[in-house]
């Protein structure tokens, strides 16, 4: 049975996250499957690359589905959005080998969190950044960051319901840069454990805003103890950004854009 892998652009600000939620909740998936069911006229499963919270975005989010139906890629493109709502796109979709998965053949994954930092609230932004009216010091985030990079247990970093077998995860760069007044965190690692980028983005925050030092990232991190850490981030900032795979699949290099690249209310001049 042929594999289709599908590249899925969305604003989660109305939905409860990516996974189907009990009835009357929306969520990603199901209005997904939804309209690539109504494609394939026949039920369709689909399996991501990374789970997304409630209100939290996605610019690049993979995922597979199988089915019977013969279906052109343009026509599960076009056939698809015209099925979906504004807030859930279909940027492009691939026939893939079967043994192709969009969650174990990744091969790394990157998130993007957005910053207003203002004392001003931003109209456009409202619920695509967080808003931090105290000033940032990014050079000091930037140092904390350096500090958590690497193999390591990021059971400090792991929400209490988290259901990953194991908290080691390979954190291959975490990088913080301003552009006036808005901030980027970017994130790369192999995995990541449920609400781990969020807290590390609550870690950075504080220590951005001086209530304590770069170092403490490490005493963090050492002591793989959850409540020693800083509160969990708010969801509408993070971004499900990329999903990198091995070049054999032939799937399209994501052009998301530099860590510059602002997707809301775009700096003056």
């Amino acid at each position: 049975m042929p594999r289709i892998a599908v590249a899925l652009e969305y604003d989660g600000a109305q939905f409860a996250g990516w996974q189907s939620q009990q009835p009357g909740v929306s969520s990603v998936q199901e209005t997904c499957e939804a309209a690539f069911s109504r494609i394939a006229a026949m039920p369709v499963t689909l399996v991501c690359a990374g789970r997304t919270d409630a209100g939290v975005h996605a610019m690049a989010q993979i995922v597979h589905f199988d089915t019977a139906a013969v279906r052109g890629e343009r026509a599960w493109v076009l056939g698809a959005n015209a099925n979906l709502p504004d807030s859930i796109s279909v940027r492009w979709a691939r026939t893939v080998p079967g043994h192709f998965h969009a969650r174990y053949s990744a091969e790394a994954r990157t998130y993007r969190y957005f910053v207003v930092n203002r004392l001003g609230r931003s109209a456009l932004a409202a619920q695509r950044a967080a808003l931090i009216y105290r000033p940032l010091d990014t050079l000091r985030m930037a140092a904390a960051a350096a500090l958590l990079v690497g193999n390591h247990d990021f059971s400090a970093f792991r929400a209490a319901g988290c259901q990953a077998r194991s908290p080691i995860r390979r954190l291959y760069a975490l990088t913080v840069e301003r552009f006036g007044d808005r901030v980027v965190i970017e994130a790369t690692a192999n995995a990541f454990l449920q609400h781990m980028v969020r807290n590390l983005v609550g870690l950075l925050l504080d220590v951005g805003v001086g209530k304590a030092p770069p170092q403490w990232a490490a005493e963090v991190l050492a002591s793989r103890d959850r409540t020693q850490s800083s509160p969990t981030a708010p969801a509408q900032g993070l971004y499900f950004w990329k999903v990198r795979y091995p070049k054999a699949f032939g799937l399209p290099e994501e052009a998301a854009g530099p860590v510059s690249a602002m997707i809301y209310d775009p700096p003056p001049g």
